[in-house]
């Protein structure tokens, strides 16, 4: 069996697919379609937050530079 996708690792965390999209105020519709597509990069650090970073940015979307943004600035 495959690994869960990191939205649904996320989903999981909060307890469920329904309930994240209910935190999210989006559709459960929008979860699978995010599964399957990529999860907008606005949303991913509201669901890491949301996971108390269980699912972080990098594992939503690897394309993009994370650490470069939570680097602080001097």
């Amino acid at each position: 069996m495959d690994a869960p996708t990191p939205i649904f690792r996320a989903a999981d965390a909060v307890g469920g697919r329904t309930a994240l999209a209910v935190l999210l105020g989006v559709s459960r519709q929008t979860i699978y379609d995010w599964a399957a597509l990529k999860v907008p990069a606005a949303r991913c650090p509201v669901i890491e937050r949301l996971t108390n970073g269980a699912v972080r940015c990098e594992d939503l979307r690897p394309d993009i530079e994370w650490r470069v943004l939570r680097v602080k600035s001097e």
